[in-house]
């Protein structure tokens, strides 16, 4: 993890709407946004998205992937996910920092003073907008983040076009490097909380994306020439100095939300009995840093709850279930807003080696991406966790099945990429849930939210009627 700790100016920006006290430039139509110098703005795209999907991460992402299970106010937890409560709605988050981007990417393409942000603007949008799209399919993309030009009436796109055409992920991701490579102006690149203005680190961000979005779509597209390409150029993400992450402080108002919220919602979020049991079975020294014991414990141990617990009819004694790891309350300073690292980078990697993508030693990169999560997790790799139940080649395990269980293991709070992969790959194994208000099934999609059937409604209807009604259960493009 990084060291530095940034003290972050939120700018309280909005679509329609904006503040224009300590701005230099002050647009006179009050509906419309002011003129933000693109430092600020790239710094509150960054932070804004960060802050609030680690957020999410912690308090709905990691109920879907089981890395944790919540106590009360646990609808989500039972798959309602159509009745988010502490967590659950990642819509908005998307949209905004989508449109402030689209601000700043169109002041780098008008403004020659301002070219500089247009690679990272680009490679931003790429970044957000395949989150987006991985977690609830077909959305408004080609025409919903325009600024003031944009409407609340958007189309919404198929997800094979948001990946593949002109002006979607990949493409983006390719436009991006090519603004950087093609940039020779003398001015920086300010408001960079990931690599402090060094575009070439941009660069590698990038490339490390398109390997994660080839990977995501590999079932559908054939991606080996893609994928071995950028790996032969080499320049990718490869140590955790590099990482695409920025730094939580230890006080508020920039600590992880969680350490600001009263201890009842903090501790209403325990360790699953899905996580306990792969940590466990693994002898994971991660579980330490990840989770605390059990207050009633007599000898230190760790103890997860079943996921989507009824808890109107289930008594529950919370000093009997593990609670978060000092990491996300006491000492936040330790934590990232993470975005992209060296370890999820070599096990996209490694699962390309495994698959015959790319010609490389796969249990070699699986290794090393072990060993670049513990070290970001500030764990020391036990001398024979390598050649236990976590090696490469462990009985009753198939490689792949290893990789994603690692991948799975770091990606702790990280939006809801643990779910997501499970999503593409069937791993780790996801228990059902106590009491499921989903027929027992686990959702393979986030439903669109309530305020579009309202606010976009007719292309709403076109858009629920291809999914089965805005069902939970109905598979993405790359998941089919």
């Amino acid at each position: 993890m990084k060291n530095t700790i940034y003290t972050i100016l939120i700018l309280s920006l909005s679509f329609f709407t904006a503040c224009t006290t300590d701005f230099e430039e002050k647009n006179t139509n009050p509906n419309a946004p002011v003129s933000v110098q693109p430092g600020l703005l790239l710094r509150q795209v960054i932070y804004d998205f960060g802050e609030q999907m680690s957020y999410e991460g912690f308090a709905a992402g990691d109920l879907l992937s089981q890395h944790r299970t919540a106590l009360d106010f646990n609808l989500f937890d039972r798959h309602a996910l159509k009745s988010p409560q502490l967590g659950g709605n990642p819509w908005p988050i998307f949209y905004t920092n989508l449109r402030d981007n689209e601000l700043l990417l169109k002041q780098a393409q008008e403004v020659e003073t301002f070219k500089v942000y247009e690679g990272p603007a680009l490679i931003l949008k790429a970044y957000m907008a395949q989150g987006l799209t991985d977690l609830f399919g077909d959305v408004p993309y080609f025409e919903a983040f325009n600024g003031i030009d944009g409407t609340v009436t958007a189309p919404y796109d198929a997800q094979e076009n948001i990946y593949l055409a002109e002006g979607g992920i990949l493409d983006n991701l390719d436009q991006g490097i090519a603004a950087i490579n093609a940039y020779s102006g003398a001015v920086a690149l300010e408001g960079d909380l990931f690599f402090d203005g060094d575009l070439s680190k941009w660069i590698q961000f990038a490339n490390s994306l398109k390997l994660k979005a080839l990977m995501r779509i590999s079932s559908q597209e054939n991606v080996a020439a893609a994928i071995a390409s950028i790996y032969a150029e080499g320049n990718f993400i490869t140590t955790n100095a590099d990482n695409a992450v920025f730094d939580f402080t230890s006080s508020a108002p920039n600590s992880f939300r969680f350490a600001q919220l009263r201890a009842g919602d903090f501790n209403n979020f325990v360790l699953s009995e899905t996580m306990e049991d792969i940590l466990t079975d693994l002898d994971d020294d991660r579980i330490s840093v990840f989770f605390r014991p059990f207050a009633n414990s007599t000898s230190g141990e760790f103890n997860g709850l079943i996921n989507g617990i009824d808890a109107s009819q289930t008594s529950i004694e919370p000093a009997n279930y593990s609670l978060a790891g000092t990491l996300f309350r006491e000492n936040t300073a330790q934590l990232d807003a993470n975005f992209m690292t060296a370890w999820e980078t070599h096990f996209i990697l490694a699962e390309a080696a495994e698959k015959g993508f790319i010609s490389a030693d796969a249990e070699s990169l699986y290794n090393q991406g072990v060993q670049l999560a513990f070290d970001y997790w500030l764990t020391d790799l036990p001398a024979e966790y390598l050649t236990g139940p976590a090696a490469y080649y462990a009985a009753g395990t198939t490689p792949v099945q290893q990789i994603i269980t690692q991948k799975w293991i770091a990606n702790l709070i990280n939006g809801y990429e643990g779910w997501i992969e499970w999503r593409r790959t069937g791993f780790p194994e996801f228990r059902a849930v106590a009491a499921s208000l989903n027929d027992g099934i686990i959702p393979v999609r986030m439903p669109y939210p309530a305020e579009e059937q309202a606010l976009n409604a007719d292309n709403y209807q076109a858009a629920a009627a291809a999914t089965n009604d805005n069902s939970l259960n109905s598979p993405v493009w790359w998941d089919n």
